[in-house]
């Protein structure tokens, strides 16, 4: 099952699930999809607890073992839609992403998929488990 099976419809909030007769299958748009595949938006569920201490690159999984840089960057060219191939190249990195819609954060990425990146988000005080669709980051910049 790949994350091209799944559709999310924004205006219903209902996940469907396309199967081989495609007729649509109710899923709830909570958790991961049937048999442990990704969920809405083709986001993985949450990697299963890591060791303490964390990450901090080389592939790892979990949140980085610190916080990320104390500078906000200054944000770059604005691209019209984000690519998996270019922001795949910030994986396991400290990454500054700028939202649609004026939100802006660091993020640290352990997956990307062909229309969604998912990682660890920075509140200002702890890393948290994130996921969003490429269509709705403006632009980022890795470090």
């Amino acid at each position: 099952m790949y994350e091209d099976d799944y559709m999310y419809d924004y205006d219903r909030q209902f996940l469907f699930f396309q199967g081989p007769s495609n007729m649509g299958s109710f899923f709830p748009p909570f958790g991961p999809g049937p048999g442990n595949q990704p969920g809405p938006g083709g986001f993985p569920p949450p990697p299963p607890p890591f060791p303490p201490g964390g990450g901090g690159g080389g592939g790892q999984s979990g949140p980085p073992a610190g916080p990320p840089p104390s500078f906000t960057p200054q944000q770059g060219a604005q691209a019209f839609a984000v690519d998996p191939g270019a922001i795949r190249g910030c994986l396991y990195r400290y990454t500054y992403i700028w939202m649609r819609g004026n939100q802006q954060f660091w993020f640290y990425p352990v997956y990307v998929g062909r229309r969604s990146v998912a990682g660890y988000r920075w509140t200002g005080f702890n890393w948290v488990y994130f996921g969003v669709d490429l269509r709705r980051i403006q632009s980022f910049q890795c470090f």
